[in-house]
């Protein structure tokens, strides 16, 4: 059994979420559950490629920037940025400054759009899910 701890609200988090507000934050409001609208896929999988390499605490710290530099992941707006856009971001000390990372973030919000015709974004992660989901267990069912 993986190990758990017991916050002063009496939940049980893993130790990763336990102690820094924001992760708990995370944890508690976010963590596990579903994304199903195109934006909102759009901003996870941008910020997991951002992720590659660095912690999610660090993502989720300039989380507000990011949506603030990527108008909110609105894949029409990120589509049509340009070179500017990638010397402006390149700029932006409030988000991770990879080159490689905000071009992708640029090419896939032009793909975001090309798949609306296809069902979305959504749609599309969303086909890979699996056929079931096991059921939730308490601690004292675990092995």
């Amino acid at each position: 059994m993986s190990e758990i701890v017991i916050g002063e609200d009496g939940l049980a988090r893993p130790p990763w979420a336990a102690t820094d507000p924001l992760l708990r934050d995370y944890y508690d409001t976010e963590w596990g559950m579903p994304v199903r609208d195109e934006r909102g896929v759009f901003e996870r999988l941008s910020l997991e490629a951002f992720q590659s390499g660095l912690s999610w605490s660090t993502i989720l710290r300039k989380r507000p920037a990011f949506r603030s530099a990527f108008a909110d992941f609105d894949p029409d707006s990120v589509a049509a940025y340009g070179e500017s856009d990638v010397e402006r971001l390149m700029g932006d000390a409030g988000i991770v400054r990879n080159r490689r990372k905000v071009e992708a973030t640029i090419t896939n919000a032009r793909a975001t759009v090309t798949l609306r015709a296809e069902g979305g974004l959504a749609e599309l992660v969303w086909a890979h899910r699996p056929a079931s989901t096991p059921a939730p267990r308490t601690l004292a069912e675990l092995p």
